[in-house]
């Protein structure tokens, strides 16, 4: 008897392992340069769909239609080439010295320094005649705001008066904390540009050379794979992933975008593995959308363009940041959805899975929102702990844990079973 404990909890670990790998296989190579970052330069967002596609094909998990694809269109601004700025012989590095706006402009800019402070800021009388001096000759100018010391409302005001005043000419914001981009739809007039305070030098001027494209209707793809109940059944669950990221700031600079969301890719394929070997009484559509950076794009053109009627999607989990869970997870529309969550409140507790299962009400922060606001029961998960690198180049494969792969994956399966 002992022995065939020994060999059954061998086999269990063997099983768990062999996930586990081939989970870091997938997200070490979404995270790889040849994807430059999911985004929108050298159509990375193109180059991960392919290989998506190739993940099911593997599976042999059939598109729901005739194509794995969904196409769409949106207009995207990109910094494909030089990404340059410097003071004097200091070479500033994007992504870790200095941002730009993602909506920014590109050009070559020699830049005469004039530094502004908080309380310069709020003297509105005094922007308006150093604004209005300096754009008589706004191409040699920026405005420098050294605001640090601001807090609570008097930040979220100096905020407002930088960005409204970035619409009128060069603009560079001193920080102090780790930099977060985006994904910018449209293009200004003017750069804006964020700096660390820590490599800034009072009073020289900058040299900055900046490549940005606005591409006008930008074609990418939603990626749609489909498995069908053991029993013929009118009804379909849904599990959705992002697999697009923030693309590249510059031809040097990419953003990996591990956590979010190779992590949840994976998950994703996870899933789809499994209820092709073990077909639920539900058919279950797996989709991994695009444009979730740009703005939930993806998912709000397949809810406005349904291959299937939303009324049939008895339940959607999206799934978004599953690269680590130390400290649980969280559901949000988890209070909209109380049956569900308390369900998974109650898997949890039966199996003693994860620390904790927080809830979160409505929030339109990932591609859930869209089914939700069309009337489909849908939440979405995400994985909470020590990790916080999200929307920065230090979200990277190594720095994922998948300390909570494992029992995230048994408590999905377990709630799809009891759904």
């Amino acid at each position: 008897m002992h022995k065939f404990l020994v060999l059954i909890l061998g086999l269990f670990c063997s099983v768990a392992y062999g996930q586990i790998e081939e989970v870091r296989r997938i997200t070490e190579k979404l995270c790889s340069p040849e994807f430059h970052g999911r985004g929108y330069v050298q159509h990375g967002d193109s180059i991960a769909a392919a290989f998506l596609v190739e993940e099911f094909t593997k599976l042999e998990i059939e598109p729901y239609l005739d194509s794995y694809y969904q196409y769409f269109w949106l207009d995207v601004n990109t910094f494909p080439g030089k990404m340059n700025l410097s003071q004097k012989d200091k070479q500033f590095i994007p992504g870790l010295h200095f941002s730009i706006n993602p909506s920014s402009i590109g050009g070559q800019y020699s830049l005469h320094t004039t530094e502004i402070t908080t309380e310069q800021v709020l003297d509105l009388d005094f922007l308006r005649g150093l604004i209005s001096e300096i754009r008589r000759n706004p191409s040699s100018e920026v405005l420098v705001f050294n605001c640090l010391d601001a807090k609570g409302d008097t930040l979220t005001q100096v905020q407002g008066i930088i960005n409204e005043i970035a619409t009128l000419m060069p603009v560079i914001e001193l920080v102090n904390k780790k930099f977060t981009w985006s994904v910018g739809r449209e293009q200004s007039y003017f750069p804006f540009i964020q700096l660390q305070d820590s490599v800034y030098a009072k009073g020289i001027d900058f040299e900055l050379i900046v490549d940005a494209k606005l591409i006008k209707d930008y074609r990418t793809q939603n990626v749609i794979a489909y498995v069908p109940a053991r029993k013929k059944c009118n009804k379909t669950l849904m599990f959705t992933a992002h697999y697009d990221h923030l693309g590249r700031m510059g031809a040097g600079t990419y953003f990996p975008g591990a956590n979010d969301n190779a992590s949840g890719t994976a998950m994703l394929l996870t899933m789809a593995k499994y209820f092709k070997e073990n077909p639920s009484e539900y058919n279950i559509l797996f989709v991994a959308f695009a444009g979730e950076e740009a703005g939930l794009v993806g998912s709000k053109f397949f809810v406005e363009n349904p291959i299937l009627k939303l009324k049939k999607i008895k339940f959607l989990v999206n799934l978004d940041i599953m690269g680590s869970g130390e400290e649980g997870i969280t559901v949000v529309n988890g209070t909209l959805f109380k049956e569900q969550f308390d369900l998974l409140q109650t898997i949890n507790k039966e199996k003693n899975l994860l620390e904790k299962i927080k809830i979160r009400g409505p929030a339109a922060n990932s591609d859930h929102y869209w089914f939700s606001e069309k009337g489909v029961p849908a939440i979405f998960i995400y994985t909470m702990g020590p990790n916080k690198h999200y929307h920065d180049v230090f979200d990277a494969y190594e720095e994922l844990s998948f300390s909570e792969y494992d029992d995230i994956t048994t408590l999905l399966i377990e709630f799809v079973k009891r759904l």
